[in-house]
């Protein structure tokens, strides 16, 4: 089976719904076509793109054309996804510690801040700090 062929078939939103039913177990080409507006002759042709792709077989048994997943086919789609879930999952993993990183950095700075604020407070003991005291050279002159 060919990803190619299979992530082709898997594009079509009508031919997902299908595998959706035939997910619940097997069916008939006349029960998998109720649900949608189209032709029977429309459904046997995302049928067989499906069947091409590997994703679903089909039977006969008398009258009845049965439809059935192949799984082993879904399988081998989820291996290949499966590599591509390891890489994002291994790099919103490095992500989040670069994040918890950073936000325990802004408390360190936030502590800290507050910790030299409280001390120049304490220093001051409620007198003027430099910027606030008045120069004695510009004190107003006696006449």
């Amino acid at each position: 089976m060919s990803l190619d062929t299979a992530f082709a078939a898997l594009s079509d939103p009508t031919r997902r719904a299908i595998l959706a039913r035939l997910a619940l177990g097997e069916t008939s080409v006349t029960d998998l076509a109720k649900p949608f507006a189209m032709s029977l002759p429309a459904v046997s042709k995302h049928l067989k793109v499906l069947e091409r792709a590997g994703l679903i077989a089909r039977g006969r048994e008398a009258q009845w054309r049965p439809c059935r997943i192949e799984p082993r086919a879904l399988k081998g789609i989820d291996d290949w996804l499966n590599h591509y879930r390891r890489f994002f999952d291994e790099s919103f993993d490095r992500l989040d510690a670069y994040l918890q990183k950073l936000q325990a950095q802004d408390q360190t700075q936030d502590r800290d801040k507050a910790r030299d604020e409280k001390r120049i407070e304490e220093r001051s003991n409620g007198q003027p700090n430099a910027k606030n005291r008045k120069d004695p050279r510009n004190k107003p002159r006696r006449s």
